[in-house]
């Protein structure tokens, strides 16, 4: 097939950051504003039709395009997206939205570059969950790392430029052992970088092995899971709002992605040998990050270390290798890309009136910013994993589906619950409740009319995930079914 919606989904939103770059300059930011909401709309829109369109019964890639690039080394422009992926293709679009939004009155200088390094990273991010070529999925998955590195470096705080630097060279090192793990599978199956060709080659347990910590380098590092973590805080801390938001929302759900589309079908075998190392690490990054989050004196740093504690939720889930497990994990990303970016938002909120992230700072928050302050509640909930919101339903498929493997391993998953519950509403203790504690306090104003819908929209995504979770569940079983059809079966030659 030719050229069609995934790539639209992929080109548009670059093309329209391009266009603010080209046409952009300080003294035409309200244009530029205006040109990058059309943008970040129009892209969204035009993934709708690919879930109004997805069919339920198959776990064949759909909306496929398979088109000749690099014909020398039959390398092919293949996209399609299955019922893992295509959630996370809207996802993407969907945050783009609420970003351009989120920077309208905070973002003064160079407001054309920072709108269009987020259109074209969010065309690049779609990219590496349509892509079916493994070479493509690489060019796509290293290309994310320039602009959010532009973005840290940029905007970012006071110590940007080395969390930027710490940030490109942690994802960018563990990248190259993928790269030889592309090579060797693309001239092992005869010299063909097709991701469904490699699902299907049979290898030998000492290849698998190679192949599984190749991929565990990078995707670990992106996730990020301990202990290649530490660039994760860093990189959060300083962004900007935007750059945090996507960064926590999207960008380390490539990582989780890349274990379900190459580790675990490609190499089956070692997946099975070494899940225990990656529940372990999994358990490790529940329960030690949890008490890590609980220390810190830094809203965003707290929230940082909390989607790691996350995340770990995910990995777990993956290497349980029951539908409960996977699918939970799945779910857990999506509601994560919600929570974890009003959480964000919400700190955004407080740092563009008072300049400051540390809790101390704050004291008595509801008695001048009520509207504001039920927001943050909501979404704290939300990432205790209260029921009836989208973080309940993740954690509880996986802590569901690991206790149908071994309940220890799930009483232990589920202490995540508990430290969720402290670090968060302890933070929100001290931010929100109680008496005013200083002027910077008792002067703010409550959420604009712009704050306010981007908490809204937030909070109803958060709400529908958590009371009505079938829609999502109904789109990725029968492809989630398939891998661990896939994952269950011996490719050792």
């Amino acid at each position: 097939m030719g050229f069609g919606l995934l790539s639209v989904s992929i080109w548009l939103p670059i093309a329209f950051g391009i266009l603010l770059l080209a046409i952009g300059r300080d003294d035409n930011a309200g244009t530029v504003r205006w040109v990058a909401l059309l943008g970040a709309l129009v892209s969204f829109l035009v993934t709708l039709p690919l879930i109004t369109g997805f069919h339920l019964d198959t776990a064949a890639l759909q909306f496929q395009e398979n088109l000749p690039w690099i014909e020398r080394f039959n390398v092919r422009y293949h996209l399609g997206v299955d019922g893992i992926s295509v959630w996370f293709v809207l996802l993407t679009a969907f945050i783009t939205v609420i970003v351009v939004i989120a920077a309208w009155e905070v973002i003064t200088e160079r407001v054309h570059q920072y709108m269009g390094a987020f259109l074209v990273l969010s065309g690049l991010m779609v990219g590496v969950f349509a892509a079916a070529d493994g070479l493509l999925f690489y060019v796509f998955f290293e290309a994310t790392l320039i602009p959010m590195y532009i973005i840290i470096g940029v905007w970012g705080g006071p110590r940007r430029v080395y969390a930027a630097f710490k940030f490109f060279l942690y994802t960018l090192a563990g990248s190259l052992l993928m790269l030889v793990a592309l090579i060797y599978l693309y001239y092992k199956s005869g010299g063909s970088f097709d991701i469904a060709a490699w699902h299907k080659l049979p290898l030998p347990l000492s290849a698998q092995t190679l192949l599984f910590f190749a991929f565990f380098a990078a995707f670990s590092v992106k996730v990020p899971m301990w202990p290649v973590h530490t660039w994760l805080p860093d990189a959060h801390v300083e962004a900007p709002t935007g750059g945090s938001v996507v960064l926590a929302a999207i960008m380390l759900k490539l990582g989780a992605y890349g274990f379900l589309r190459f580790s675990m079908p490609i190499a089956p075998d070692a997946s099975r040998e070494y899940a225990w190392f990656m529940i372990a690490l999994s358990l490790v990054a529940v329960i030690y990050i949890g008490l890590v989050a609980l220390v810190q004196q830094d809203m965003k740093k707290l929230v940082a270390y909390s989607s790691i504690a996350h995340m770990g939720f995910v990995t777990l889930g993956f290497f349980i290798f029951n539908e409960l497990g996977v699918s939970g994990a799945i779910v857990q990303m999506i509601s994560h890309g919600f929570v974890s970016g009003a959480m964000f938002l919400a700190i955004g909120v407080l740092y563009d009136r008072v300049h400051s992230r540390d809790i101390a700072t704050y004291g008595g928050v509801v008695n001048t910013m009520p509207k504001f302050a039920a927001f943050a509640l909501f979404f704290a909930m939300a990432n205790c994993g209260l029921p009836a919101t989208g973080g309940f339903v993740g954690e509880w498929m996986v802590i569901l589906g690991t206790v149908k493997v071994n309940f220890w391993l799930g009483a232990l998953a589920a202490t995540a619950l508990v430290f969720g519950a402290a670090y968060t509403l302890w933070m929100y203790k001290r931010v929100y409740f109680g008496a005013v504690t200083n002027d910077e306090v008792r002067n703010l104003t409550d959420i604009n009319g712009r704050e306010f819908l981007l908490m809204a929209v937030l909070a109803i995504a958060t709400l529908w995930m958590g009371v009505y979770p079938k829609p999502f569940t109904d789109v990725m079983h029968v492809s989630v079914t398939e891998l661990l059809k896939h994952v269950a079966m011996s490719k050792l030659q």
